[in-house]
């Protein structure tokens, strides 16, 4: 597209950076299942080797490019693989600052494998910019967000921690799953390298693995670059593909999910099972002046607290419609429950003193009749 940066959210998610195969003109651009590329007289073009680059994979990283205000997008395999890759920039010594209420997966690397590579790990309350100020230690180098955190939709003030992070010479990284580029911009608020599951929002129908990042630094997308093709977890061309045309679709289907999501946050908050019901789109929600002020929706997923552990089994057994499953971002409402599923791999001990208890659960609303999936997870609270 010429002067693509001018198009509204939308036009952009149609038409990405690439809308027709450059070769033939073809509405979708073709799966390359190619391991490799002829050098034409020994020398290389624009594709030598599939690790390095491929035309379906240059399409989605061109895209979150476009949508997140960034110089360059890189794909990999997963949305961890993503996290992982983008704290490669980090070395032995190092010190990161992250959140204490974040994705299982997440939490996992950061606590093992990071501490194995001899990188230390303070996880601290971001929603109180002083806590991360005080964590900051003279080695230092990196600072990892995630609002609304996962599970329990903590705030973290964006802007305030990339004032701390610059005071201090660090680096800025964030999951912005929840929110997706629609919802969300952290590199137009000053984060470094902006990370997506995009197994979830983006792909949008449950049938991919992926992971996405970009930087508006061009500095860091060299780096950035330099680590994805040597350690080699890349996106795989019939997963790009998919993923290019789930992206397509991302505004409507977004906004049919936040719909649903809003009307079943405030009818679960009024139901006598629940204890709490935590969504940045509910009145009483506590991060919510803040997170409006960073972003532009409430997003798609809520999570809420049973009053009685009793009555959690009756409900996961009588549920019809969600799947039930440790996943988000799906066309289909998604119950997760977060103690067994999504955070299954935090310690118990660790995940207690999180707040996060074996009564609460999350839902990512899919595009269904709001009223059918009403009467369902209603039915399922009636027996308790």
């Amino acid at each position: 597209m010429s002067a693509r940066k001018t198009y509204r959210p939308a036009t952009l998610l149609v038409h990405q950076g690439m809308d027709r195969d450059p070769a033939t003109g073809a509405a979708a651009i073709p799966i390359y299942q190619a391991s490799t590329y002829h050098h034409p007289g020994g020398r290389s073009g624009d594709y030598d080797y599939a690790r390095s680059g491929n035309p379906s994979r240059q399409q989605v990283e061109e895209a979150i490019a476009l949508l997140e205000g960034g110089v360059q997008g890189f794909a990999y395999s997963s949305g961890m693989a993503a996290i992982a890759s983008a704290l490669s920039l980090l070395q032995p010594g190092d010190h990161l600052i992250a959140p204490d209420d974040l994705y299982g997966g997440t939490y996992r690397y950061l606590t093992l494998i990071l501490a194995e590579q001899k990188i230390e790990v303070s996880l601290v309350d971001q929603s109180d910019p002083q806590k991360v100020e005080d964590a900051v230690r003279p080695n230092t180098r990196a600072l990892f967000l995630e609002t609304p955190s996962n599970p329990l939709f903590k705030v973290a003030d964006i802007r305030a921690l990339v004032t701390i992070a610059r005071r201090h010479g660090l680096l800025t990284l964030i999951d912005n799953t929840f929110m997706t580029p629609l919802r969300q911009k952290p590199l137009e608020l000053g984060v470094d390298v902006s990370i997506h599951s995009a197994t979830k929002f983006l792909g949008g129908h449950s049938d991919l693995l992926a992971g996405l990042v970009t930087t508006a630094d061009p500095e860091l997308a060299k780096r950035l670059k330099r680590h994805q093709n040597a350690f080699g977890a890349v996106l795989a061309p019939f997963d790009c593909f998919l993923l290019a045309r789930g992206i397509k679709t991302l505004k409507l289907r977004l906004d049919a999910a936040e719909r649903n999501a809003g009307v079943l946050a405030a009818r679960l908050a009024g139901h006598p099972a629940v204890a709490r019901v935590h969504y940045p789109g509910l009145a009483d929600f506590p991060g919510r002046k803040i997170h409006s002020a960073q972003a532009t929706g409430a997003g798609a997923v809520l999570s809420f607290e049973l009053k009685e552990k009793a009555a959690l089994a009756p409900l996961l057994e009588r549920v019809r419609l969600p799947i039930i499953a440790p996943s988000l971002g799906g066309v289909e409402t998604i119950l997760t429950h977060c103690w067994s599923m999504s955070h299954a791999a935090i310690p118990a001990e660790a995940k207690t003193k999180m707040g996060i208890r074996p009564t609460l659960l999350r839902i990512s609303a899919g595009i269904e009749d709001v009223e059918d999936l009403w009467e369902d997870l209603a039915g399922g609270l009636a027996c308790s």
